[in-house]
C-alpha cells in the first residue's frame, strides 16, 4: 500500500474488524462441544440414583447377607484373576434389588465407576443404543482429565455414536483411560473400579445381548484394565453360551458365576423381610386389628412364604399391595392369602407378577417360532 515509504506518522486510523469478529464468532458457535454431545446421548434413567427408578428394590440389613458378602468380597479383592463377575438367577429372584444394594455401598465408598440398570419397558435402555456413552460419561465424572480427554474424542468423531458399541468402547473408554495412565495423569490403582450392568437380558434381542458381551470381554478384560465388571441377568442364550463349561463358552474361565438359584436359598431371607414389613404396616395402620401384636399370624407368614417359591418379587409384591393407604392391610391380606388364579375376584394383588411372567413367556414364545420358522 506504501512502497518503500519510511519516517512517517499515522494521525489516525479507522480499521473496520466487524468483519474479522464476525468471522471468529462463526467459528467458535461452529465449535462442536464434545461433552455436550455426550450427554445427549446417555441414557439417564439407567443411572442407579434415578429418579425414573424412584424407590428401587434393595435389599433389607438382614436379608442376602451371605450373597452381598461374596459380591463385596469379590469387588474389594482386586488381586483375583476374575475381573467379570455373572449373577444370574430366574425372574423374581432379586437380582436387582442385590444389583441396587451393592451400587449404594459402592457409591458411598467412592469405589463405583459406573452403573446401567436395563429396562425393557424404558425405550432409553432396553437396548445397547445408549450404554457405553452412559458408561463413559460416569467414568468421565469420576475424573477431569478423562472427560476432558473423552469430549476431546467426540470433537474428532462426532459420528462416534453411530458407530458399532465395540467401537464406541474403545473409543470413548480403552483409548482414553490408556493414555492417561501411561501419562502419569490418572492413577488406575485409586480411580472407582465398578462397573455394574443389571438386567441384561431385558436388552432387546439376544444377538445384541452376546454383543454387549463380547464387546466387555475385548475391550475390558483383554486389555487389562482395573475394572471389575458385575453383569446380573436371567440366564438366557447369551449369557448361558457365554459361560458354559461344555461346550465351554468365551466367558467360561474369565467370568467368576454366581447362580442365585442354584446356590442360595432365600426361603428363610423372605420370612424375615415379610415379617418386617407387614409388621411395620401393621404399626402404621389405623386398623387395630393391624396393631395387634398377633398380626399377621404365623400361619400367614408361612402361607406367604411357601406361594413365594424362593421368589422375592412375590413378596415384594404382596407388601407393595398391602401398603395402600386407604386400605386395611388385614383385609388385604385376607385377599392374598384366599386369592387363587382360577377365581372371579375383582382384587388383582398380583397383577404386576402376571405382567412381568406374560412378557417373559411372550417374548420365548417369539424366540421359539422364530427358531422354526427358520428351521422350515
Amino acid at each position: 500500500m506504501f512502497p518503500n515509504s519510511q519516517k512517517f506518522n499515522v494521525e489516525s486510523i479507522n480499521i473496520d474488524s466487524s468483519q474479522h469478529v464476525h468471522h471468529v464468532q462463526t467459528a467458535q458457535s461452529n465449535r462442536i462441544d464434545g461433552w455436550k454431545m455426550l450427554l445427549k446421548n446417555i441414557a439417564s434413567n439407567a443411572l442407579h440414583d434415578s429418579s425414573a427408578r424412584f424407590d428401587p428394590p434393595k435389599c433389607d440389613e438382614d436379608t442376602r447377607v451371605e450373597v452381598t458378602e461374596e459380591l463385596v468380597d469379590w469387588i474389594q479383592d482386586r488381586e483375583a484373576p476374575q475381573r467379570l463377575l455373572c449373577m444370574t438367577g430366574a425372574a423374581g429372584a432379586g437380582k436387582s434389588a442385590l444389583q441396587q444394594t451393592i451400587a449404594e455401598r459402592c457409591s458411598d465408598s467412592n469405589i463405583l465407576g459406573s452403573a446401567f440398570f436395563f429396562s425393557a419397558g424404558d425405550p432409553t435402555r432396553n437396548d445397547l443404543t445408549h450404554i457405553v456413552p452412559t458408561i463413559a460419561c460416569q467414568l468421565g465424572l469420576r475424573h477431569s482429565a478423562l472427560r476432558d480427554t473423552i469430549a476431546k474424542t467426540i470433537e474428532q468423531d462426532p459420528l462416534i455414536f453411530k458407530k458399532k458399541i465395540k467401537i464406541q468402547m474403545d473409543t470413548l473408554v480403552v483409548i482414553p483411560f490408556k493414555q492417561l495412565c501411561a501419562s502419569g495423569e490418572l492413577d488406575r490403582d485409586t480411580f472407582p473400579h465398578v462397573i455394574l450392568i443389571d438386567g441384561l437380558d431385558e436388552c432387546s434381542g439376544e444377538e445384541k445381548q452376546a454383543e454387549l458381551l463380547s464387546t466387555i470381554k475385548h475391550c475390558l478384560l483383554d486389555n487389562d484394565l482395573p475394572f471389575r465388571i458385575f453383569i446380573a441377568s436371567r440366564p438366557e442364550w447369551a449369557v448361558r453360551s457365554a459361560l458354559d463349561s461344555e461346550p465351554e463358552g468365551y466367558l467360561y474361565q474369565l467370568a467368576y458365576h454366581i447362580k442365585l438359584s442354584d446356590k442360595y436359598d432365600a426361603t428363610g431371607d423372605i420370612r424375615r423381610y415379610l415379617q418386617r414389613r407387614l409388621r411395620d404396616l401393621g404399626s402404621r395402620s389405623r386398623d387395630r386389628r393391624a396393631q395387634s401384636r398377633l398380626w399377621p399370624t404365623e400361619e400367614d407368614i408361612e402361607k406367604l412364604v411357601a406361594a413365594a417359591s424362593g421368589q422375592f418379587v412375590y413378596a415384594a409384591t404382596v407388601v407393595k399391595y398391602m401398603s395402600e393407604r386407604r386400605s386395611s392391610p388385614v383385609e388385604r391380606l385376607r385377599t392374598i392369602v384366599n386369592w387363587t388364579p382360577d377365581g372371579d375376584q375383582q382384587a388383582r394383588p398380583f397383577e404386576a407378577l402376571d405382567i412381568l411372567y406374560r412378557n417373559i413367556l411372550s417374548t420365548a414364545k417369539e424366540l421359539y417360532e422364530a427358531i422354526d420358522t427358520n428351521r422350515g
